[in-house]
């Protein structure tokens, strides 16, 4: 696990070497996951919990950036807790004066949970979809989807997904 913190550090030094925007950002993230077996499927409760983190923005043109972030994203389902360092790259589109939409994969990266995470994976691949409105003095608003499409169990006969809504703000220095 140190070595993978290590490399996502890495890869986040090597992103703010051309950085045109650096920012913070947290909220609210509310969580559950897709089960599906051979004998059925369905989700539990929810969970509502925090997310919180850093993000770098690149310009590439005036309408069309590129935004990585390292995040720590409290996650899981009624009765079970999990954190994941997520790594979010995001393109963003500008539709109108700061306003954007944003797409982009997401890893996920297990690091804690509260419950037996012997049956599961340690790694998570999402797709992320959002919007975002940002004030000129750096202040922003943002919330994202995002759909789990990895394999949690490592159960062949069961199938194990996360999803999560976020909404937060966030600056941007």
């Amino acid at each position: 696990m140190k070595k993978l913190l290590l490399v996502v550090a890495m890869i986040a030094a090597g992103f703010t070497a051309n950085a045109q925007t650096f920012g913070v950002k947290g909220g609210l993230n509310v969580a559950n996951v897709d089960v599906d077996t051979d004998f059925g499927g369905g989700s539990p409760d929810g969970k509502t919990s925090f997310y919180l983190g850093g993000l770098v923005d690149f310009e590439i043109s005036e309408k069309f950036h590129i935004q990585p972030e390292v995040l720590y994203s409290g996650d899981g389902f009624d009765g079970f807790d999990m954190s994941f360092l997520t790594v979010p790259v995001m393109a963003k589109y500008y539709v109108a004066e700061g306003f954007n939409i944003q797409a982009g994969p997401q890893l996920g990266f297990l690091v804690d949970s509260d419950g037996d995470t012997d049956e599961m994976e340690s790694f998570n691949f999402s797709l992320g979809l959002g919007a975002a409105y940002e004030l000129e003095s750096g202040l922003f608003f943002d919330m994202r989807y995002n759909i789990g499409l990895s394999n949690l169990s490592q159960d062949p006969s069961v199938d194990v997904s996360t999803k999560a809504f976020q909404v937060g703000l966030g600056y941007r220095f």
